[in-house]
């Protein structure tokens, strides 16, 4: 099994649209909160796979969204930028719930889906920012 911290950006990318079409089938399936903590995971694996395209070294151990953001040197459009913020506020809520039905409330179907679609445009955005090869 190959070691977490050496995946090349290809393999961070496929695993990030992995992640992506996982979001769709949570929501599809009507688990809501999963759906987001499925997008917030395929951002993350997709600023680690421009990271290690950027800078030729393994990312960090982190799952701050906005750590890549800053060190990246990322201007997200506004837009962009107030979800990747609130995706990674979310991150230890929808990873570890504290009351699964309280969680389970606070995302609803319109909710969950515009985040989705929103964390799909993230991606394609943060993908056009890989560098050429």
């Amino acid at each position: 099994m190959t070691d977490l911290l050496e995946k090349p950006p290809d393999e961070w990318l496929r695993q990030a649209d992995y992640d992506m079409d996982t979001a769709g089938t949570m929501f599809r399936d009507g688990r809501y909160f999963y759906a987001v903590f499925m997008c917030h995971l395929s951002i993350e694996k997709t600023f680690k796979g421009l990271y290690v395209a950027r800078f030729g070294a393994q990312p960090p151990r982190t799952h701050s969204l906005l750590y890549f953001v800053g060190k990246l040197g990322l201007e997200l459009p506004d837009r962009m930028k107030e979800l990747v913020s609130r995706l990674n506020g979310l991150s230890i809520p929808t990873r570890y719930p504290d009351d699964l039905r309280r969680m389970s409330a606070e995302f609803d179907s319109r909710r969950t889906e515009g985040i989705l679609n929103e964390s799909r445009k993230v991606l394609a955005w943060l993908k056009s920012e890989l560098p050429k090869s």
